[in-house]
């Protein structure tokens, strides 16, 4: 098995993943009926050694919902191959820990709109009524 490389200075060794295989459901006739081409990654978050605790932190705090017993754990059996499986996992794990582990985006400063573009949406409502009015059936002479 391979290391995880995740960035340039995070990488998870081999030891701390998890496999398990299984036989896939679906299409494939008889390759799926004889052929574990199933495949279920886990990484232990907690029990990580490679993580630092802010790392960790931000990790458990925005990934608390996939958690599974404190193990993040993504399942692939979208191809026929055991081997390409195991390359899909390993991406989609490296893909949600860089998430995880992102620092959260600065939050929003509200701001008010400007006397200026209140001015300008009120006019375009009004153009746009003066308009809807004009189209609007006159009462003939005979009513």
């Amino acid at each position: 098995m391979q290391d995880l490389e995740i960035n340039a200075r995070l990488t998870i060794p081999a030891s701390e993943l998890h496999w398990l295989f299984c036989r896939s459901s679906g299409a494939g006739g008889q390759n799926v009926n004889k052929v574990e081409s199933a495949v279920r990654l886990s990484w232990s978050v907690q029990e990580s050694a490679c993580l630092g605790p802010f790392r960790l932190q931000r990790l458990l705090e925005r990934h608390r919902a996939r958690l599974v017993n404190g193990c993040l754990v993504v399942s692939v059996s979208e191809e026929r191959s055991q081997y390409q499986n195991r390359q899909i996992a390993l991406q989609r794990l490296a893909a949600l820990i860089r998430e995880g582990i992102q620092p959260l985006p600065p939050s929003r400063k509200a701001t008010r709109p400007t006397r200026s573009s209140q001015r300008r949406r009120v006019d375009a409502k009004k153009q746009r009524g003066a308009i809807k009015r004009q189209r609007r059936s006159r009462p003939g002479l005979d009513e």
